[in-house]
């Protein structure tokens, strides 16, 4: 008591700090459930793009599309990029797009619930969130298993942020409640 007297803090402060700091680290994980949750919604439109895109193309020629997207990038059309999309193009028919469609709308759909949960603080769409991100992780895995490629890992080790972020906020919000 005589040192905080004198380095001039009163006794309650710093009882009064203590009480704020759990108030502090709740404002701190909203803060982080808001960014996950617009990360979701963007999810969502991008998602929501991509299945309208498919649509758009299902009475279009894909392969003259495919044409016209080894021009825009100035390929060769005799190369092999070129003739991997075009043999890819040849093979998309109505059906396969009005299915990618569907289940591009529906992912867009779960993504608009996750983010529009998370932003609206409800404890449920952070449960949601971890499941669907924890049972896709299977799914992501495999698929970098089968190819490769650099911007697979960056989506797994975002989703996988995502997920630890979200069992943290979970856990401590288990403790401060066992604590209450």
């Amino acid at each position: 008591m005589e040192m905080l007297k004198q380095t001039g803090v009163s006794a309650a402060e710093p009882a009064i700090a203590a009480m704020q700091a759990p108030a502090l680290q709740q404002k701190k994980d909203e803060r982080g459930l808001l960014l996950v949750g617009l990360f979701k919604l963007s999810k969502a439109v991008f998602f929501g793009a991509v299945g309208a895109g498919a649509l758009n193309l299902i009475h279009k020629n894909v392969g003259e599309l495919a044409m016209q997207i080894i021009e825009v990038l100035h390929r060769d059309p005799d190369g092999r990029f070129a003739a991997m999309l075009m043999d890819k193009a040849d093979l998309i028919g109505g059906h396969q797009l009005r299915q990618g469609a569907l289940l591009s709308f529906l992912y867009a759909g779960l993504c608009v619930v996750e983010g529009t949960g998370l932003m609206l603080k409800k404890g449920w769409a952070e449960y949601f969130t971890v499941v669907l991100t924890a049972g896709a992780m299977p799914v992501e895995t495999y698929e970098l298993w089968q190819k490769f490629e650099w911007f697979k890992v960056g989506l797994l080790l975002i989703n996988v942020v995502v997920l630890v972020y979200l069992l943290w906020v979970l856990k401590r919000k288990r403790v401060r409640e066992v604590g209450a």
